[in-house]
């Protein structure tokens, strides 16, 4: 079953643009998906348009710590890089995207030092490769010890400046704009003081490139930054398009404990450090990962959460401990800088004592639903990185492999957007007019019902208590009936009184969340099985009969939600999808 790519016709109440920009390509978002897919584009000699919400390097990529994960090392094959990926992802990988990834990722990566990244070496030269959960082998590649995200964004910032890209900062995208044919024409966007421009504008575009990231701040306690509020995927929701696997959010084991009412983006302690000899113990220093799993603290991340968990509940505690004081002074600040950094701003020396860690929501492994061009159901629309569900992290993404998808799946979508394949070459088509698009604020077309701004406060606490790491068939539903409250104020509010919360940046972000937390909470409730990061303890076994499939989402012009599941773990193709990748 497929979407029809048929806009719903919704959206976020806000300015007529009052400037606008035209492309051949817009890509929203500066991450490593982001600016990849753009320097690839604009080398391809299209014209091309970054639009970031923040400044270039202040998306996520620049707070990973791990490293990019691909087969590089001695001994190492894509097929056992495969196999890890395959068993991480709780059996609804689609292997086909997977098999990608890996096939395609080395190359990649090395690509990725071309454009100028520099990743830590061994003596003897080659790249030092390190250890992370759900590996059998060492191939994670890392810079500055654990700034890998921090050199990627580096590299790639400074190339798109080299080449000077037109690129728009401080700019939150609002809504997808589409031509009288129902294909993308390009997005709604507002400048936030600082940028080239003010207020409300368009660039015009026959192919826009979703790379905005997580979702994480849907969540009280995230190691996500401010900025991961879902646009990309409600933006994605109200064009029309479908989503899948929301409930498969990842919570890192591994959080820096700053307190149970902490709020906000908190420090990860990445798994690297686990993958060099950390401990996981509880008070009395007893390693409880042992016996659990044959890779113990290095099992797969949803295991490793779920082991800290209930260690936590069985000794009525609010964390556990990670112990690597036998890594000593030197290697704490040569291979760990950044975290050794962050423990000791918060008063916790590792070198001389274990650090007190938590889970945290970490990474949304669903999103907006692509092919293996990333391309979704709305005709021009595309997606990469966290933003969108390539099918690659199943139920739960093995570490290090999400720097790797936005690697591999951003020059994919470019090679699509150049006319990689003649048979389907939007080049080809790129000197042809955009279809001015129908003015977003023509009473035919229903307003999204914005939220005040300290909504977005009451959706993280709803999230944490009812659809965080434990969720249950009550905790669940607890959660849908307060937000579906929220959703039907607002609602209400607008269609009944013409009311609705002044438009600006906090309520657009507000509304944005409460638009990803009912798809969420939707799909959680569905899903009446544990696999992967989707943990019920009242459905605490896996069921492969009857949930080894996909639950995909789309928006109706009503402001409902469609749901089904799709017959198998693979992906249906997407309506754009050519025969042969069927």
């Amino acid at each position: 079953m497929t979407s029809t790519g048929t806009s719903t016709g919704i959206r976020l109440h806000a300015p007529a643009p009052g400037w606008s920009l035209t492309a051949d390509v817009v890509v929203v978002g500066s991450g490593v998906a982001g600016l990849t897919a753009a320097l690839r584009c604009d080398a391809a000699g299209l014209r091309t348009v970054v639009v970031t919400k923040a400044r270039l390097d202040d998306g996520s990529t620049r707070w990973a710590q791990g490293g990019i994960a691909a087969a590089l090392g001695e001994g190492d094959t894509p097929e056992q890089h495969l196999d890890d990926t395959l068993v991480a992802g709780a059996g609804l990988c689609d292997e086909d995207a997977v098999r990608i990834l890996v096939t395609e990722g080395p190359d990649a990566v090395r690509r990725l030092i071309e454009t100028g990244a520099h990743f830590d070496e061994s003596e003897e030269g080659g790249l030092e490769l390190t250890r992370e959960g759900g590996h059998h082998r060492r191939r994670i590649a890392h810079a500055g010890g654990d700034a890998t995200g921090a050199e990627i964004s580096r590299a790639l910032v400074e190339a798109v400046r080299a080449r000077g890209l037109r690129t728009v900062e401080n700019a939150l995208v609002l809504d997808l704009l589409t031509d009288t044919d129902g294909r993308t024409a390009g997005v709604t966007l507002h400048v936030m003081g600082e940028g080239q421009h003010d207020g409300v504008g368009a660039v015009h575009a026959p192919a826009v490139v979703l790379a905005t990231g997580g979702m994480g701040q849907v969540f009280s306690a995230t190691t996500n930054p401010s900025v991961s509020t879902g646009d990309g995927v409600a933006l994605a929701l109200r064009a029309g398009a479908e989503v899948s696997d929301l409930e498969f959010v990842q919570f890192h084991p591994t959080v820096l404990f700053l307190g149970a009412d902490a709020e906000g983006q908190q420090p990860l302690v990445s798994e690297a450090v686990r993958g060099e000899g950390a401990h996981l113990v509880d008070a009395g220093g007893v390693r409880f990962m042992t016996g659990q799993h044959e890779l113990a603290e290095l099992a797969p991340r949803d295991i490793v959460a779920k082991g800290i968990m209930r260690r936590m509940q069985e000794q009525d505690a609010e964390h556990m401990y990670l112990d690597a004081r036998h890594f000593g002074a030197h290697m704490w600040e040569h291979r760990f800088p950044t975290i050794l950094a962050a423990c000791r701003a918060h008063g916790i020396d590792p070198v001389h004592e274990p650090i007190p860690v938590a889970p945290a929501a970490h990474y949304a492994s669903g999103g907006v639903r692509t092919d293996s061009r990333g391309r979704t159901t709305v005709p021009g629309l595309y997606a990469c990185g966290e933003v969108a569900c390539t099918g690659v992290h199943g139920a739960n993404r093995l570490a290090s492999n999400s720097l790797l998808e936005g690697l591999v799946y951003a020059e994919r979508i470019a090679a699509d957007i150049v006319g990689g394949h003649e048979e389907n070459s939007l080049h080809a088509r790129v000197p042809a007019p955009v279809a001015h698009p129908e003015r977003p604020e023509r009473p035919e077309r229903p307003a999204h019902p914005l939220l005040a701004p300290e909504a977005r406060f009451a959706i993280q606490r709803i999230m944490t208590d009812g659809a965080g790491v434990l969720r249950s068939a009550a905790s669940l539903e607890t959660a849908a009936e307060r937000i579906q409250q929220l959703h039907t104020e607002a609602r209400d509010a607008l269609d009944v009184h013409g009311k609705t919360a002044e438009p600006g940046v906090d309520t657009w972000e507000a509304t944005n969340l409460l638009c990803v937390a009912r798809v969420l909470v939707s799909a959680a409730r569905l899903r009446e099985e544990t696999r992967g990061c989707h943990w019920r303890e009242d459905k605490g076994e896996r069921d492969d009969t009857n949930w080894r499939r996909h639950i995909v989402v789309r928006l109706n012009p009503d402001r409902t939600l469609a749901v089904h599941t799709t017959d198998t773990p693979d992906f249906p193709p997407t309506q754009q999808s050519r025969p042969q990748e069927q």
